[in-house]
């Protein structure tokens, strides 16, 4: 069992940076393939960026590539989201998900393990 803790969002104007944390619970942290997903009001739930179980391999959507970072530090049981030259497009509640597999998928259904999600809001 994986519980995971969103924090880091908030209100931010047009062009600024957030970073978003979510803390894991359990020892086994290191074996989970991490994503992040975001969802605007009224629609799908959509994969912003992922990275498998060491780090070393990540995907980004093309809407937040070269904006968007995704980090993961496995000794403290933490995936980053690192946000930055943020539009008000992004704005949606943010989730991150932990997949029971070394490497990520992009498919929220591949996910075991969801955060309760924090609200990203960019104003223009």
């Amino acid at each position: 069992q994986v519980q995971l803790v969103e924090s880091g969002g908030g209100l931010v104007q047009a062009g600024g940076s957030l970073r978003l944390s979510c803390a894991a619970s359990g020892r086994t942290f290191g074996n989970y393939a991490m994503g992040w997903f975001r969802q605007p009001p009224g629609k799908e739930r959509e994969n912003v960026a992922a990275i498998n179980w060491s780090g070393k391999s990540t995907y980004y959507a093309d809407s937040v590539k070269g904006r968007f970072t995704i980090a993961r530090d496995n000794a403290k049981n933490t995936v980053y989201l690192q946000m930055n030259s943020l539009k008000p497009e992004d704005t949606a509640v943010y989730y991150c998900a932990a997949r029971g597999r070394s490497y990520y998928s992009t498919q929220p259904s591949d996910y075991d393990y969801w955060g309760q999600g924090t609200q990203v809001t960019v104003s223009s």
